[in-house]
Order: structure tokens, then C-alpha cells, then sequence
């Protein structure tokens, strides 16, 4: 098994003829999917989407992939290509195309329209080239054809790339559904020519490596579900993404058989199921939809409410909702039905909003204690399958956290790939293949982007280091009164003090730390207040830290008397 333990450095210029395939997002999280893949002086990309952030990160709404070692060739992009239209996938698109609006955006119908709307909220009118599965584009000089695939969002596809250095298959997100809602199954038998045509690499989705066996069919919800439209004494609110197509159809189904009539609420939710009635990937009965205040009137018993907030989100429907914040109020006997999976690093978010619903007096249905949701993602019987069906020559896991790629990578070993060609990488490894033959090559800038309110980039660990220790430490601001001919104080020191607790005889000890520090005979020699500020903070911190146990942030300001 081929992975980096020694440190990479930059790669060496790429053969003439080479490949150079480059994760910028997707590796080693569940999220921020963007594959760079370079031949011939030009770029193609698979997918630019975002991470959500977790309670580490405050503030921040989404995160990006690293543009840095593309931002001075974004002229060599030929086109993005999208394989479905999720947030991690699509999500990161705008930002992109801040850079270089004209950049061709190649999808299906229904991807294409929901990254269409949202760019519009950007003002970046997109370039879009429309493809259905077992289309071929060229995109010089990359030969393009796509495949399609089973997934949780309708139009899903995977992609195969022709170059002069070898074949490329990446799957996308996929499953191998044979149920499924849609009767769109992936498609083995495309799979198989490429197969027969020999696919040099092999980038398959990992999330659900882990997991023995074939992801349970979408069609073996619809009991679960329909059970909890027959019990429901009164409202139902169901919690799912917005782009859940597939889960909101059954919800919708049921609904209808249990005559009640059905509200969208929330943003995203009312716009994405917007699009995907219009372009037929929803089929809603006449008059089962109707306007939520129209919803207020009729008996809690007839009602259903679709909302977002399924992973917790706090300025989500369902989080105020449960915060009673929200014009929806829930009351005792209402059931909220979340129809989705829970996404790493969202658990404790969506278990506190679950427990707040049942203080309410809500009965809580999700994928712990009824079978509501199934994975959009192939279980390793699938892989496996997948595996003996096409023999790549090499393999990189893609999608998925560290230990998802390499229960992946162990996978595909077990059916005789060998060893040294399958490649565990991580964001901004570049890999080349050459004549055929995959090799990790070095390594590229890959960082967290964070996007916080219209700032893009420009909170740092540092930033984020600063907001953690206000949310656990509190702040505590010193003013200083400074004499400027001897650096002594020329008043006692005031301090303010937030979220922080101010016990009178620690401070005073404190502020006497101070008038020891600045006694020094080397503090005289500091002339600016810079050099005070940072004495008298770093003083005070350590004083505190010591007798309180807890590290607030410690501003000081120096005035000069």
C-alpha cells in the first residue's frame, strides 16, 4: 500500500505526456470535494464543495478548498465537472468563479440547475454545459464520458477521464441500489466496456468502506415512514437536506396517502424543491403543497412541515424550532421525523437538538431508533464488486475520513490489487501517472479556507484559537496609565473584565505582578507601547492562569502620561 510517511515537498515538473491528479478537498474528511487533475499545460476539475464547520470552528459558516496552487493558472481551466448536486460537491463553485466567472461548469440537468440558483445569489452568471449519462465531451485535452450512478440526490455521475498518460474513472458519491426510487440504477454495464478499455486509476468513493455487505435500498424506508404518518397524532415535521429529493418524494407519497397537505419551510428547501418539480425529478399530487400560512389554519392533524436543520444547524428551521425561537411553536404529540444521516463532526449538535425537542414534549424519529434513512453511499460488498468488475491497475480511495480511505485501500487489495498501486493520499498530495502507472509525487498547498460572513480566508487558526478562548476563558481587558519618561505606572491598573470571574484580591496580586515586571531594569529600555502591552498582558495571563486554572484572553492597553 502505497502512502507518504516521509515529508513531501514540492513536486518536480510533470512529465510531458503525465497526469497529474491533485485532491485539493475530500481526503481525510467528509466534505470540501475538489480534484485538480493537469495534462498538457491544462486543468480539469471534479467537484468544488464545501465542509460545514464543527464546534471547534465558531463563527465560521463553510470552508473551502485551497485555491493557492491554482489561483495563478485559473486561465489553463477547461471546465469543472460536477457529479451531483450536494453541498460538498457544489457548494464551493461561487467562490471559484469569483476568480474566473467564465470557468465552463459541465453537469446533468438537475445539478446544473441547483448550482445555476445558487450562483445567482452571487450575481455570476455561469457558463454550463449540460451532459446525461453515457454522453462523451471533450474538454481538450481531456476526453470526458460519463456514467451513471445511483446516489441520495437524483442525476448522479461518475466520470471517466481519457488522456494521453491513461484512463481515469472517479465514481462520485454512488451506491448500487437496485431499488432505487427512481429506477436510475448505477450503471455496471458502463462500468464494464471501460473495464475492458483498461482504467489505469481508479478513484472510488469511501465513506461507507467500513460497512460489511450492500447499502440498504432507499424502497425499505417507505414502512418506517408510513408508519409514522399513521400514528402521528398530530403535526409532523420532518427534518432533511434540502436537496434530499429522493427522501422528500417519500415523504410526500405519504403524506398524500394519509391526507395531509404538506408545507416547505426554510430557504434552501423551498427553492430546491422549487426546481426539482419543475424539471420533473419531483412529482407532487395536485394540491397536496400548500402556502404555510394557509398551513396555520387547518387541524395539527392534517398538517406536514418540511424543513432544513437536519445536522443541527443553529439558524436552521428545526434548531429554532427546538429553541422555541421559531414562528412554528412544537407542542406535546407533535412528531419530528429526521430523515437523514448524521454527517462527522455534526453528532453533538444534532443530539442536543434532539433532546431540546423531547424536553418539548416531541416525539423524535430518526436513524437510531427507526429505520428512516439509508446511505447514499456504497458499503464495501458494493466496493468490492466494483473492484473485481473493473481490475483497475491503481487505486486512491477518495471521499472520506483516514480511516475510511484506508478501509478502502484494504479493500481493494483483498481483491488482488497490488499493494504498492494503491495510493493513500491526503489533501494536496499531487499523484502522477505516467505511461499508465500512479505514483505519489509531492505535495501542494491544501489548507482550510474559511468563509466567515462576506470575509473569505481571512480568519486564521490563530482567529479561531482567539474565539475559543473567549468562549471557555472569557476576556480580560487592562487599562495602564504609564509613566513615558520610566515605564512605571502612573495610575493603578483598571480591569474590565468579560465572562470572566473577578475576584478583588487576585487582581490586586495581579496588577502588584505588574509593578514587579515593570521595575526591571530592561523594561526602561522598551519605548513603544507595543512592547508595554505585550509585558503587562503576558504578566497578568500567567498570574490568572495560575489562580483561576482558566485562560482568559488578556488585552492590554498602555497610555503614556
Amino acid at each position: 500500500m502505497a502512502s507518504s510517511t516521509r515529508t513531501l515537498t514540492a513536486p518536480s515538473t510533470l512529465h510531458p505526456g503525465g497526469l497529474r491528479v491533485t485532491p485539493l478537498g475530500g481526503l481525510g474528511e467528509i466534505g470540501r470535494n475538489m480534484t485538480v487533475f493537469e495534462h498538457r499545460g491544462k486543468l480539469l476539475i471534479v467537484d468544488c464543495g464545501v465542509l460545514f464547520p464543527e464546534e471547534h470552528q465558531p463563527g465560521i459558516d463553510v470552508i473551502l478548498p485551497d485555491f493557492t496552487s491554482i489561483r495563478d493558472r485559473l486561465a489553463d481551466i477547461v471546465g469543472i465537472v460536477l457529479t451531483h448536486g450536494h453541498e460538498d460537491h457544489i457548494g464551493g463553485v461561487p467562490y471559484l468563479l469569483r476568480e474566473r466567472p467564465d470557468i465552463p461548469l459541465i453537469g446533468s440537468e438537475l445539478t446544473l440547475a441547483f448550482i445555476t440558483s445558487k450562483l445567482k445569489e452571487h450575481r455570476i452568471t455561469p457558463q454550463l454545459v449540460h451532459v446525461e449519462a453515457g454522453d462523451r465531451h471533450d474538454a481538450e485535452p481531456f476526453g470526458l464520458e460519463f456514467v451513471a450512478v445511483n446516489h441520495s440526490i437524483p442525476d448522479g455521475l461518475a466520470v471517466a477521464i481519457r488522456t494521453g498518460a491513461g484512463l481515469v474513472l472517479h465514481t462520485g458519491d454512488f451506491k448500487m441500489d437496485q431499488f432505487p426510487l427512481d429506477d436510475r440504477i448505477t450503471d455496471l454495464r458502463h462500468f464494464a466496456k471501460l473495464a475492458d478499455e483498461g482504467v489505469d486509476l481508479f478513484l472510488a468513493d469511501s465513506t461507507n468502506a467500513e460497512v460489511p455487505g450492500f447499502t440498504t435500498s432507499e424502497r425499505e424506508l417507505t414502512p418506517a415512514i408510513d408508519h409514522v404518518f399513521a400514528t402521528a397524532p398530530k403535526r409532523i415535521i420532518v427534518s432533511s437536506f434540502a436537496s434530499h429529493v429522493h427522501r422528500i418524494q417519500q415523504v410526500l407519497d405519504a403524506a398524500h396517502a394519509h391526507g395531509r397537505k404538506v408545507a416547505f419551510v426554510g430557504r434552501s428547501m423551498v427553492k430546491n424543491m422549487g426546481i426539482a418539480r419543475d424539471l420533473g425529478y419531483l412529482t407532487i399530487p395536485r394540491g397536496l403543497i400548500v402556502d404555510f400560512k394557509k398551513l396555520q389554519t387547518m387541524p395539527d392533524e392534517k398538517v406536514t412541515i418540511v424543513c432544513t436543520g437536519s445536522q443541527g444547524e443553529p439558524l436552521a428551521a428545526l434548531a429554532r424550532m427546538a429553541s422555541d425561537t421559531h414562528q412554528i411553536r412544537l407542542n406535546a404529540d407533535d412528531v419530528v421525523l429526521m430523515a437523514s444521516s448524521l454527517i462527522p463532526g455534526n453528532e453533538n449538535a444534532i443530539y442536543g437538538i434532539i433532546n431540546k425537542l423531547t424536553d418539548l414534549g416531541v416525539r423524535v424519529v430518526h436513524k437510531g431508533n427507526a429505520k428512516v434513512h439509508v446511505s447514499g453511499h456504497a458499503s464495501a460488498g458494493e466496493l468490492i464488486y466494483c473492484y473485481n468488475l473493473i481490475k483497475p491497475t491503481s487505486v486512491m480511495p477518495v471521499h472520506g475520513e483516514s480511516k475510511h480511505l484506508r478501509a478502502n485501500a484494504d479493500l481493494a487489495i483483498r481483491t488482488g490489487i497490488t499493494p504498492d498501486n494503491v495510493l493513500i493520499a491526503a489533501d494536496g498530495y499531487t499523484i502522477d501517472l505516467v505511461d499508465g502507472a500512479a505514483r505519489i509525487s509531492g505535495k501542494v498547498e491544501a489548507g482550510l479556507v474559511y468563509v466567515d460572513g462576506d470575509t473569505v480566508g481571512k480568519v486564521t487558526e490563530k482567529t479561531l484559537g482567539e474565539r475559543r478562548l473567549l468562549q471557555e476563558g472569557g476576556v480580560v481587558t487592562v487599562v495602564a496609565i504609564v509613566d513615558a519618561d520610566t515605564n512605571t505606572l502612573a495610575e493603578p491598573l483598571e480591569f474590565i473584565s468579560r465572562g470572566f470571574i473577578h475576584d478583588e484580591a487576585i487582581f490586586n496580586s495581579a496588577a502588584k505582578k505588574v509593578d514587579s515586571a515593570l521595575a526591571k531594569p530592561a523594561t526602561s529600555e522598551i519605548d513603544d507601547t507595543n512592547g508595554l502591552e505585550t509585558l503587562i498582558s503576558a504578566t497578568i495571563k500567567r498570574h490568572l492562569v495560575r489562580a483561576y486554572r482558566r485562560a482568559p484572553l488578556v488585552t492590554a492597553v498602555v497610555i503614556f502620561a
